[in-house]
Formats: C-alpha cells, structure tokens, sequence
C-alpha cells in the first residue's frame, strides 16, 4: 500500500485489521534491527522525524538524526525506550541522514552500524561501540574504510566469522558505484546510473569483518541473487530484484538473504549454501504494507523465527513517520516461508 493509494484507507478500520499493533508509539520508529543479548530483546531501528524536509525520491524527507534502542525482556513484554544511543553531532565525520542501523556483539563489546551522508554528500558507514546492548555508543573517527551506500546488516555465522551485507538504490546511491567509484553527476536524479530493463540488477554487496568488527576484512563482493535457472535477476524485474534492506539469517542450515523490493514493497527472500551465495530466489516473506518504504530485520527467539517490520499506520500513511512491529514466521516442510500479510 504505497503512499500514493491512502487517500481512500480508513485507519480505523486498516489498524483493527492490523495482525500487529506498534512496539512504540511515544516516538515514531522505522527500519528494526532485532538481536537476542543474554537472553533479552534488543532493536535497533531508526528514529523518524519530521524535519520539514520536501519529499523526493532521494529520501530527503528522511532527515533522522539520532538512535534509540528499544528492549523487550520477552515477546509479550513492554517494549522500554532506552533513549538516544547515538546523535549525528556525535559523529565527527557524519553530516545528515542517520539510515537504517544494525548491531552485534562480540566478547562483551557491543557495536552498531550505521549509514549517514558525510560532508561530500556521500553515504558511509560508521561503526560505534559500547560494553551496554543499550548504549550510549561511542563513535569511530572515520567511517568504515571502503564502505559505501545504506542499510548495513551484520550478521554472525554459527563458526563465529561475521559478515556485513549492505546496498541500497536510488537515494542510497547504489547505483553510482557501478564503476567502483562514486558518480556525482546528476545529483538530483535518484535513478540516473541504472541498468536498463533487461540487463542485470544491481546487486547487494558483502564484506566479512576483521576481528575487531571495526573494518572489512575483504573488498566487498557482489552478492548474485539468480532465479531457478541460475540467471541473474534483471533490472526490469522489479517485483523480485534487490532494492535495499538487506538480511540474512539462518534456517535449517541454510542461508536465507532477505530484502526489500523498494518501489514494488515486497520483502522477498533467496536461499544459498554459504554466506557468499549465490542465492536463489524463493518468494515473497511480506506482501505491501502502509507507506512507501518496507525494512525489516528476522531474529529467533525461543526457536521461532520473528518478522520485525514497520509501516506508516500510526502516522496515517505518512511516509516519513513510521513503526516498528512485529510477527511470527512459518515454514513450510520444504523451508519456504508462508508469505504474510500484514492486514488480515
């Protein structure tokens, strides 16, 4: 449900029909991260404002400028607003646009990941550490070196080597680093730099850590999302192609890369053997929900798998001000996943 169609939602009616209701509603909230810290709850979303910032499609109505970490101690609990865990000023190199985040721990340090425009306009991302889930977090003086555009996803493998994914287009800027550096003609074009129709799509990229979870161990690395025949997807194909949002989990010793389709707003999943991939694509794990945008983290807690997802409900269709939710997910026999659909 696009931005476009809600001149003719009834709210009332959409958020009964809802098959979950807003973690938080103090503050407005987007893009969960969810990880399970010593047995507790912890995202890590972005935190929407309403900056007066003209929509585009370069995102500029996305004007956050600070996180905060939400905890649950179970799935029924409260969730508890820990406050800002991280500001923009904080950030020496970050100029604007505090993007979808994610975090991990390792040996009692926690880190969060973040995406932000530095002075040149250009996104980077950063990295902060803190000995609490919670924060505050203390900032790196420079970004990852070598990282490019939004959404990192870091996730840890059962062998203990960690990996970020990352990647996203239009107003994420994916598609000015086609040539491997970044392209600043056009800056007002969201979509300048595409692939045309029938070529391949742009693809997410991966780069394992180094062991202090503070730099890439490895020139990034494309990641091929194919079809059954073992094609790449195409650029046209745009109810099925990455777009951004990127997240991998684990599901009966498979790999599960999972991302938003981005203006068709379908989370969508492809299955691989290792974390590099390739991946296959398998379908679709969230049909549209209310606003333009669909982000989402997949977390096990007590041996089931959870959806943690937003839309712009709350808000009533506003893009910009979203919530974060969550729900279950179901497999079939042969590990697909039961398409949802966020309105019953």
């Amino acid at each position: 449900m696009p931005e476009d169609n809600i001149d003719h939602i009834d709210f009332d009616e959409l958020n009964n029909k809802s098959i979950s209701k807003p973690l938080v509603n103090h503050i407005f909230t987007a893009d969960p991260s969810a990880h399970v810290f010593d047995d507790k709850i912890y995202i890590y979303p972005s935190h929407d404002i309403d900056a007066g910032e003209a929509f585009d499609d370069l995102g500029s109505h996305f004007a956050m400028e600070d996180y905060h970490v939400i905890s649950m101690d179970k799935l029924d609990s409260k969730a508890v607003d820990h406050g800002i865990a991280l500001h923009v000023e904080d950030v020496s190199w970050a100029k604007q646009q505090m993007w979808a985040p994610d975090a991990n721990e390792k040996n009692g340090t926690y880190y969060l990941y973040f995406p932000a425009k530095d002075y040149d306009d250009i996104f980077r991302i950063g990295v902060a550490t803190s000995s609490s889930p919670t924060g505050p977090f203390i900032p790196q003086p420079s970004a990852i070196k070598g990282s490019f555009s939004i959404d990192p996803a870091v996730f840890k493998d059962d062998d203990g080597a960690y990996y970020m994914y990352f990647g996203g287009l239009w107003g994420g800027q994916l598609q000015r680093w086609k040539s491997g550096k970044f392209n600043a003609e056009n800056p007002e074009s969201p979509t300048a730099f595409l692939p045309e129709n029938d070529e391949p799509a742009l693809l997410p990229f991966i780069a394992k850590m180094d062991d202090n979870l503070l730099e890439f161990a490895e020139i990034p690395k494309e990641i091929d999302i194919i079809d059954e025949q073992g094609n790449l997807l195409l650029a046209g194909d745009n109810e099925r192609r990455f777009f951004e949002a990127a997240w991998m989990h684990k599901y009966d010793n498979k790999y599960y890369f999972s991302y938003s389709t981005g203006d068709t707003h379908f989370i969508c999943y492809a299955v691989g053997d290792n974390p590099y991939g390739p991946f296959t694509y398998r379908g679709i794990i969230l049909n549209p929900v209310v606003g333009w945008t669909s982000h989402h983290s997949i977390c096990n807690i007590d041996g089931e798998d959870y959806l943690f997802y937003h839309d712009s409900s709350l808000s009533k269709g506003v893009t910009h001000l979203r919530s974060i939710k969550m729900t279950k997910i179901e497999y079939t026999k042969d590990g697909s996943i039961i398409t949802i659909n966020p309105y019953s």
